[in-house]
């Protein structure tokens, strides 16, 4: 049995441990809200941006723009959204077992397939593996720009224009609430112009698009700004879900800890009194010696 003192400092460590948890919720809690409010706020305009593409694209074909063509899949790139700390549940690991199994199942359809990550979680998850890495980007979830979601999106755009990959697709979390976040793989190229995110009564225009100046300058201006949208709408999506994990991970940490503390405290007085009624007994035993 661990003597009293033994006991006491795991009581003062675990103390220590539920007030750490307890501080880092209330901190996810907070960056929570905020990446809440922006994610609400951006969905609306990639999803329009998607039914623009889409409504432009109509008739357009795929030689009209590098980001449109189609080319058989041989060469694939993987952009795997993770983050650059853990403490955040199963957020990182739902997302790295899904990039993971993709890539198992499909690697004897592709002559090649390469991962681009976001976090150091995800570098660290596939190189565990013996997985090759490509780029890896890091400290972006701490502070995700739009003109950070650019560098990200011309480093892809410009590999897939000069064919390095035949596809692109995104493996993210997608925010749904902060108990509760779903991967989800996405295609980013070639972009699908016939995609949109219209309601299905909306009646397709009927007139002819005009162009100005071009079709091609409109194109070249739209579809590099839905790329950049999109991966800046997956990178608010992930840092929402990371912030709703990590949130309820640490909440659920901190019951643990007051659960084990009540268990040790119980253990603790048990062993107090244990002791005490022990010297109790050899204090009374001594007395009744003295007399007789």
């Amino acid at each position: 049995m661990p003597s009293l003192k033994a006991i006491r400092r795991r009581i003062a460590s675990v103390k220590s441990t539920g007030k750490i948890t307890r501080a880092m919720k209330l901190v996810a809690a907070a960056k929570l809200r905020r990446a809440q409010e922006r994610l609400v706020q951006m969905r609306p305009y990639a999803l329009r941006v998607g039914d623009m593409i889409a409504e432009l694209g109509r008739g357009t074909e795929s030689e009209a723009h590098p980001l449109l063509a189609q080319r058989p899949p041989k060469r694939t790139l993987l952009l795997i959204l993770t983050s650059d700390r853990g403490l955040a549940g199963a957020f990182n690991s739902n997302v790295n077992k899904a990039a993971f199994a993709w890539l198992r199942d499909h690697k004897d359809q592709r002559d090649h397939i390469e991962l681009h990550i976001v976090g150091k979680k995800g570098r660290d998850y596939f190189k565990a593996r013996k997985i090759d890495v490509g780029h890896v980007y890091t400290d972006v979830l701490n502070q995700v720009t739009l003109e950070r979601a650019g560098g990200i999106g011309r480093d892809v755009g410009a590999a897939f224009i000069d064919g390095h990959f035949d596809e692109v697709y995104v493996v993210y979390n997608v925010f749904r609430s902060a108990i509760m976040q779903n991967v989800k793989m996405e295609r980013l190229l070639p972009v699908m112009a016939s995609e949109g995110h219209e309601s299905p009564d909306q009646a397709a225009p009927t007139a002819d698009t005009l162009f100005e100046p071009t079709k091609a300058a409109v194109l070249d201006a739209l579809l590099p700004m839905h790329l950049n949208v999109q991966i800046y709408r997956c990178l608010l999506e992930s840092v929402a879900s990371e912030m709703g994990a990590r949130m309820t991970s640490m909440d659920a940490a901190t019951k643990n800890a007051g659960e084990l503390l009540a268990r040790i405290t119980l253990a603790y007085n048990r062993a107090r009194q244990s002791i005490i009624t022990t010297e109790l007994m050899e204090i009374t035993s001594g007395a009744e010696a003295l007399k007789g």
